[in-house]
Formats: C-alpha cells, structure tokens, sequence
C-alpha cells in the first residue's frame, strides 16, 4: 500500500471537498431548513461552471465571472421557486423539469459540451503563480477563504427577520402563513440562494479542475446529501443541540469527510465506475447510525428492567 499515494489524494480530497461544501451549503439551506428536496442543483451546478468557464474564455475576471455565475444561479432557483408556488408544481418535479431544461441551456451558453481553461487565467492559478503553490494548495486556500465568508454571511442573514421567517417556513409553514408572513416568496428567497451558491461552487470547481462541462453536475443532490448527513452524523455527536454556526460548519466538514472517503477507497482499489455505489452505500450507512444508537440505547435501558 502507498502510503505517499493516499496522502496527495487526501489532500487533493481536502481542497476539493471544501469547494463542493459550497454545493453543500446550498442544499442544506433547501433540504434541511426549507424541507425541499429540489433537485435544480444537478443542473444549476454545471449553470455555474458552464457561465463561469465561457466569461473567463472570454477574457472577463475571474472573480466576476463567479458572482455573475451566482447571479445567474439565482435566477434558476427562481424559476423552480415560481413554477412551485405560483403554477403550483410538486417542488420535487419542479426541480426535476429545471435540471432538464438548464442542461440545454448550459450547452447554449458554453457552445458546445466542454470548455477548456488550459492557459487561461484564474482565481486558482493568478495565487499558484503569486505564492508558488501548488494547484491543491491554491484551491484549499480559496476554498477556506470564500466557505468563511459565505459562513458568516449565512449566519448573520438567518438571524435576520426574513432569514428567521426562512427557517420557521421550513419549521410549520401553516404557523407562518398564519402569522401574516408570505411563504410563497420565503420559499423563493431559499431557493435563490440555495442555487446561487451550488452554482458558485460549479464556478470554483471549474476554475480549480481547468474546465467546464455541461455533464459536472451530475449526481450533485447525492453528493450534497451525502456530505450533509455525514457532517450531521459524525460532528453533530458532539452535542445534541448544535449552535447554527457549527451546524453550518458541520456540513462544510461533511463535504470534506466525503471526498476524503472517496479519495482513499479509489486509492485502494475501488473502479472509478463504482463511485455512485459507494456514494449510495455511504449515504444509507449514515442515515442508518442514528436508528443503530437509538436502538442500542433503547436496548440498555430494558436491560436492569428485565433483571
């Protein structure tokens, strides 16, 4: 075994796992605040690679190319959003008809299927070239740098009063709209950014691997959830009530572990082919720890009562 091996794929695992916790952040904010499964990310994922790595080919600044590929990604969360509560479509089968038609779409503004970024300059090779790093190294630095702002975005909008209408939506949404509160437009607000960020992630993902390709974002929501239960399962042991930051943190962590598993099974052996198996199998393992300690727990109080 290559202990050397594991080691760099660990570390590319680390840098690519704190990009895709962007992705992440995204989906938490839909699948556990809101309670929507939408399934929009698979196609607003590659929105953001296809925009970002099209604009860069173009001679546009990279980091403008990222806050427009949010913007647009915004505007993909919106028409989910408004196909679900105004024309009421089932959120999931909303998501569903987005994710197709945006992968016409992202072949329309790429081109073509794949736009390569070889030579041109991005955020991750404009700090490589600076400081002499490493492409792994560059990408976990902005990777670090853009999930502790968005964090601390994140949890300073929540505790604002339409971020706080955002989560009791998800809570009760009867109690709300009870309230006086519009949740229709709470439901758009958590969509829009919900997509913004998986397409900001798609755009760093993009400049990190040197292209765009209309096929990245596939198998996103499996990804998404699968880092999110994982951070849920793993760091939120800590504790039973987690402050919101650490939650937040906990599924930027999850994203990590993830990848870091990935990294070291595919080192070990494992088809690349194999990788949605072995996502599925991390997925039901996770969802399955929970129901395990409750029942042992369960088990352990019966025991002096049967004695």
């Amino acid at each position: 075994m290559n202990f050397l091996a594991i080691l760099g794929a660990m570390h590319g695992a680390v840098a690519q796992g704190v990009l895709w916790g962007i992705m992440t952040l995204g989906v938490y904010l839909t699948f556990r605040i809101l309670n929507i499964a939408d399934m929009t990310c698979d196609g607003s994922f590659a929105l953001g690679g296809a925009t970002c790595a099209t604009l860069i080919s173009k001679g546009m600044n990279p980091l403008l190319a990222i806050v427009i590929s949010f913007m647009v990604g915004t505007i993909a969360g919106l028409i989910t959003g408004l196909m679900h509560t105004k024309l009421k479509i089932h959120e999931i089968l909303a998501g569903i008809l987005s994710m197709i038609a945006l992968y016409s779409i992202n072949i329309r503004i790429m081109g073509r299927s794949n736009i390569p970024l070889l030579g041109v300059k991005t955020v991750v090779s404009n700090l490589k070239d600076k400081f002499n790093l490493s492409i792994n190294s560059a990408t976990l630095i902005i990777g670090i740098i853009f999930c502790i702002v968005l964090v601390i975005a994140l949890y300073w909008f929540c505790g604002t009063e339409i971020g706080s209408m955002l989560r009791a939506t998800g809570n009760n949404e009867h109690v709300v709209r009870a309230m006086g509160a519009d949740t229709d437009k709470m439901k758009l607000i958590g969509l829009m950014i919900s997509n913004g960020l998986i397409a900001m992630s798609g755009a760093l993902v993009a400049q990190s691997q040197g292209y765009g390709d209309v096929g990245m974002g596939t198998g996103t929501i499996v990804v998404g959830l699968a880092s999110i239960i994982l951070g849920e399962v793993i760091f939120g042991a800590l504790g039973k009530k987690m402050p919101f930051w650490f939650t937040l943190i906990s599924v930027l962590l999850g994203s990590v572990v993830y990848r870091i598993i990935i990294a070291v099974v595919l080192q070990l052996g494992l088809k690349s082919t194999d990788l949605k198996l072995l996502t599925a199998v991390i997925v039901v393992l996770a969802l399955s720890i929970p129901v395990i300690k409750k029942h042992v727990a369960h088990r352990r109080k019966a025991m002096p009562e049967a004695k």
